[in-house]
C-alpha cells in the first residue's frame, strides 16, 4: 500500500469515518488497547463501526488494579471482543524478581510489551492504535498512517487532543478510568506512572518516554 496515498485519503475523514474505510481497505486489522486514560473513545468508535472487532490487551501483569476494572468495566458495556496477551512466563517472573523496571526500563518493557505483540503482528496487515499528536514530541512527527518493518500503522485518532477525547467520553456516557480524578492523566505499568499532566508521570527523572511499542 502507498502510505502517502493513503493519508492523503484519511486526512480529510472524521475518526469514525476513518474506521468504516479501514475496513474497506484492509481484512487482516490488529487493534490494541491499553485501557488507559483516553481508550474508551478508540474502543467505543470501533464498536460502532465493528462490534465483532478483537481487541488485544497487553497484560504486562504490573498494570493499576484500577486499569483491570476499568478495562473489566468497559468490555461489559461495549460487549467486547477482548483477547489478553501475556508475556512469557519465565521472563515475566524474571523482571519481577530482578526489578528490572528499576535498572533497565527499557528491557522490561521490551519483555512484557514488545516482544507478545511481535508474535503478533505477522498474523496481521495493519496494527491499530490510539496514540495523538498532542501527547508528547515523539507523537507530534505522527500521521494517520506509517509503515513500521512489516506492518502498517494506523493511529485514527492522532489529530484530537484530550479536550476532544473528554467531550467525546461525557457526550457518549462512556466511564473514564478512574485513576484520572486522582491526578494521573496517564496511566502505564504501576512502577513506572505517577501522578502527572499529559505523559509527565510516566519514567519519571528518566529519558524514557514511550515503552517501545511506537518506536
Amino acid at each position: 500500500m502507498d502510505i502517502e496515498l493513503l493519508n492523503r485519503k484519511y486526512r480529510p475523514l472524521s475518526p469514525e469515518e476513518r474506521i468504516r474505510m479501514l475496513y474497506s481497505d484492509f481484512q487482516k486489522i490488529l487493534f490494541t488497547s491499553s485501557f488507559g486514560t483516553t481508550s474508551a473513545i478508540l474502543l467505543d468508535l470501533f464498536h460502532k463501526v465493528n462490534p465483532n472487532q478483537s481487541v488485544h490487551f497487553l497484560d504486562t501483569t504490573y498494570h493499576f488494579s484500577e486499569t483491570f476494572q476499568y478495562k473489566n468495566q468497559l468490555t461489559e458495556l461495549l460487549n467486547l471482543n477482548l483477547i489478553e496477551v501475556l508475556p512469557e512466563d519465565w521472563k515475566n517472573k524474571f523482571t519481577r524478581e530482578d526489578q528490572t523496571w528499576s535498572k533497565d526500563p527499557d528491557l522490561c518493557c521490551s519483555i512484557n510489551k514488545v516482544e507478545p505483540l511481535d508474535k503478533l503482528k505477522p498474523d496481521f496487515e495493519i496494527w491499530v492504535s490510539g496514540l495523538m499528536k498532542t501527547q508528547n514530541a515523539f507523537r507530534k512527527q505522527m500521521n494517520i498512517f506509517e509503515q513500521k518493518e512489516n506492518i502498517i500503522k494506523f493511529y485514527p485518532i492522532i489529530d484530537l487532543d484530550e479536550k476532544i477525547v473528554r467531550e467525546y467520553i461525557l457526550k457518549n456516557n462512556l466511564p473514564e478510568h478512574p485513576l484520572l480524578a486522582h491526578g494521573f492523566a496517564s496511566v502505564g505499568c504501576i512502577h513506572c506512572t505517577v501522578k502527572g499532566r499529559g505523559r509527565e508521570g510516566r519514567w519519571v527523572n528518566r529519558s524514557k518516554t514511550e515503552c517501545g511499542l511506537h518506536l
